[in-house]
């Protein structure tokens, strides 16, 4: 594990030298550079890990973006100079060192992953089962079939687990003769249960096998039980009532959310986005608080807040004033959040044992999301049969509570139990597919394997500003024959996702936006153009996708727009980890075409050389491109088209569409015609205009 531990020497490094030091000064000391006179002029060659790490810079850099998002250093200001930036090491990285755990949160490190085998025995019961059986492939028939008590199905993107999941209900209900009523299966979301509902529906079991959400599970049993659990009738808030506590609670320490907005949130945080929605931001995040807390069963104390520097511990008094006020005011007009449910429904069910239903087999969805809480309650139950279908590699919830350990260590849980790997991928070309493998190369997991072949169609594109990026989407979306619910746009932060549906806006596309801050979907016509922030679009598919901003603030973040997320202290997870995780769920999301794109000097981190290798390989017999050079060619063309239809509209004092559309240009910039053949290809340009300005345009794309 030499190389999981490397990291320990970055910390050691700071720990020893004397002063603060930069991040260019700490890697030369790391690398035990020669040439950097502070090294020398302050005798730190003598220090014991001076040269302890020979590791390029990327790969340094890398260690210490790991070691700022968990909060093992910090970056400070020098005194008297505030724009001098320097790292340091914190409380939580001089305890690592002492006592390593951060390598330990870490897949590779906990995962040992089991070769699924199939027997002869297994595929003499596959041919059994004929048609019921006919469309699956060997892996899937096994986790549909399997008679083990205990299961779990690591279901990589795109698997068909869903599929797999219904098809094994209607097995048990079917050839093993359970009793319907005496199955339970459990998702995390109401769209993702009332499409399980609607699958069993069409072959006849929807209203009799109990599908739920753990929340809707835990509503209906204390509902049921009420009396025996509260004094009053007890009722779950709805928005409104969210919003009725927030204004209470702002009220009673004399403030109003204009001001509390600005106390909370950073100008940064406030740019590009209105009151409403910082408010909604503010809100949410005031009651994820309470709720993190309930499910660590800690009380919410001023001490559990960590604001980092002095300027934050006006916003971290504020939010744990706020959420004392909302704890008092739920218990004294009978409210419970989605907290509440689980934890209520388990004090029940420990000191009424008689209450707890018994189920032959529970089913859990998204296994990978499961924190403490949903675990404890999945335990009191105790069903015989437990199957379980997950997929570490898309665990992105860690900063809410899930815990990728649960699914890591289900054979430490269940030593008897079966765990069956579905490596064919459905969805995606088998380009994409190496692409997200070599993402997350890393973690150890088996690759996927992808069933669709074709052309390859990824790229990985710079623009010189922002604006660029986004103008470049858009023109790619309007000349895209791809229908447009199938096309996704894909950020990072809700900043760029606000920005680039104003553009859309302004120039009239239509299109929804799925944000997981406003915890709602902006509702728009069928065939929109989806944009969506990478959390809120786990779980579904699209032809063409771009990921926008692809750049090393954004992948991994090193903002936040929750500044009460980085005030708690959630040690149970590897933040660079789990965004690496976040990279993939991004990109995985595409079916046909990938598009990568950034403005700045550097790309991600997460696109590794050998990404790079599958994104820049030749195909289809094509010779091998530099893609870097191909879009600022491309933005140039672009740019000189634009110049030449202006000149060609004022010389015949027509209107510059007339002459060629934006759509037409835009194709011309990026297929770069280099015949007349070729440019008869392209939308909109008919005979007449090859005739009339063939030429012209070829002059422009060769550069001449």
């Amino acid at each position: 594990m030499a190389d999981e531990l490397d990291y320990l020497f970055v910390l050691k490094a700071l720990n020893e030298i004397p002063f603060n030091v930069g991040r260019k000064l700490l890697i030369d000391f790391l690398n035990g550079s020669e040439n950097n006179d502070s090294i020398f002029r302050n005798s730190l060659q003598d220090l014991e890990t001076f040269g302890s790490l020979a590791y390029e810079k990327e790969d340094l850099d890398e260690l210490i973006d790991s070691l700022l998002l968990n909060n093992m250093i910090r970056i400070a200001s020098v005194k008297g100079n505030r724009f001098w930036k320097v790292l340091e090491i914190t409380d939580k990285g001089i305890q690592e060192i002492d006592n390593p755990s951060l390598y330990k949160k870490k897949i590779a490190f906990n995962y040992d992953e089991r070769e699924t085998v199939l027997t002869e025995e297994d595929k003499e019961v596959f041919d059994a089962f004929g048609e019921f059986l006919q469309k699956y492939n060997d892996f899937q028939k096994k986790s549909i079939i399997s008679n083990n008590k205990h299961i779990l199905c690591i279901a990589g993107a795109g698997s068909g687990k869903t599929s797999v999941l219904i098809k094994r209900i209607e097995f048990l209900i079917k050839y093993r003769s359970v009793d319907p009523s005496k199955i339970l299966a459990i998702t995390f979301t109401r769209k993702a249960r009332q499409e399980m509902i609607d699958r069993l529906s069409e072959i006849g079991y929807g209203s009799i096998v109990r599908i739920e959400t753990f929340n809707s599970f835990c509503e209906k049993i204390l509902i049921k039980h009420n009396d025996l659990l509260y004094d009053t009738f007890v009722k779950v808030i709805t928005y409104r009532d969210k919003i009725l506590m927030i204004r209470k609670a702002l009220s009673s320490l004399n403030l109003d959310m204009g001001r509390a907005i600005n106390i909370y949130f950073s100008y940064a945080q406030r740019r590009s986005k209105t009151n409403d929605q910082l408010a909604n931001i503010f809100l949410n995040d005031c009651f994820f608080i309470r709720d993190y807390f309930k499910f660590k069963n800690r009380k919410i104390e001023e001490s559990a807040f960590e604001p980092g520097d002095v300027k934050h511990k006006e916003s971290a008094k504020l939010v744990f004033s706020v959420c004392n006020y909302l704890e008092a005011y739920m218990k004294k007009n009978g409210l419970r959040d989605f907290a509440d449910q689980l934890i209520d429904t388990i004090n029940l069910f420990e000191h009424k044992p008689e209450l707890i239903p018994l189920f032959e087999h529970i089913l859990i969805d998204e296994y990978q999301d499961v924190n403490s809480t949903q675990i404890k309650l999945i335990d009191l139950l105790n069903p015989d049969n437990l199957f379980c279908v997950g997929d570490p590699r898309q665990s992105i919830y860690g900063w809410r509570g899930s815990d990728v350990q649960y699914i890591l260590g289900f054979n430490d849980k269940y030593p008897d139990c079966e765990i069956i790997t579905l490596v064919k991928n459905y969805r995606s070309s088998e380009h994409i597919v190496s692409l997200v493998n070599k993402s997350i190369e890393k973690m150890g997991l088996a690759d996927m394997e992808s069933s669709i072949k074709g052309d390859k169609d990824i790229r990985l594109l710079k623009f010189e500003s922002e604006d660029a990026e986004f103008e470049f989407v858009l023109q790619r979306i309007l000349s895209s024959q791809v229908s447009r619910e199938e096309i996704f746009v894909l950020a990072r932060t809700n900043r760029q996702l606000n920005d680039i549906s104003n553009i859309l806006r302004q120039r009239g596309i239509k299109h929804i936006v799925r944000s997981d801050e406003m915890k709602r979907n902006i509702v728009a016509l069928e065939g929109d153009v989806t944009l969506a922030t990478v959390h809120a679009i786990k779980g579904l598919e699209a032809e063409m996708v771009f990921v926008i901003g692809c750049t090393p603030n954004n992948f991994p973040c090193k903002g936040s727009e929750h500044p009460v997320v980085d005030m708690i202290k959630v040690d149970e997870y590897d933040k660079g980890e789990e965004e690496r995780r976040l990279f993939y769920v991004a990109m995985s999301r595409a079916k046909k075409s990938l598009y990568l794109t950034y403005s700045g000097k550097k790309y991600t981190p997460f696109i590794t050389d050998k990404m790079i290798d599958i994104i820049d390989e030749k195909t289809n017999n094509h010779e091998k491109k530099d893609i870097k050079f191909n879009v600022v060619k491309s933005n140039n063309v672009l740019i000189r088209m634009k110049e030449w239809r202006k000149k060609v509209s004022s010389e015949q004092k027509i209107p510059a569409f007339m002459v060629m559309h934006d759509k037409t240009l835009f194709e011309i910039s990026v297929n770069m015609p280099l015949t007349l053949d070729d440019l008869g290809r392209v939308k909109g340009m008919g005979h007449a205009k090859i005739i009339k300005y063939g030429e012209d345009i070829l002059n422009i794309v060769n550069g001449k």
